[in-house]
């Protein structure tokens, strides 16, 4: 069974290819309400990331998790 400190990383991990979703708001046929759109959903996941990270420092009990 995979622990949860691990679990965590694994997730923020995932959320690294998240960049695809910015590169979406370059695209050049794309009205700006989209684009707004786009950029929203990416810093939501930049978000989620560092959440993760500050569960994992509680965890570890204030210990901070950067840079991994």
């Amino acid at each position: 069974m995979v622990d949860f400190k691990e679990l965590c990383l694994q997730a923020r991990d995932k959320l690294l290819e998240s960049e695809a979703i910015r590169e979406l708001a370059g695209h050049p046929d794309i009205p700006d309400e989209s684009r707004a759109n786009i950029m929203l959903a990416f810093r939501h996941l930049e978000d989620c990331r560092m959440r993760l990270g500050k569960a994992i420092q509680a965890f570890d009990g204030g210990t901070s998790v950067y840079p991994r």
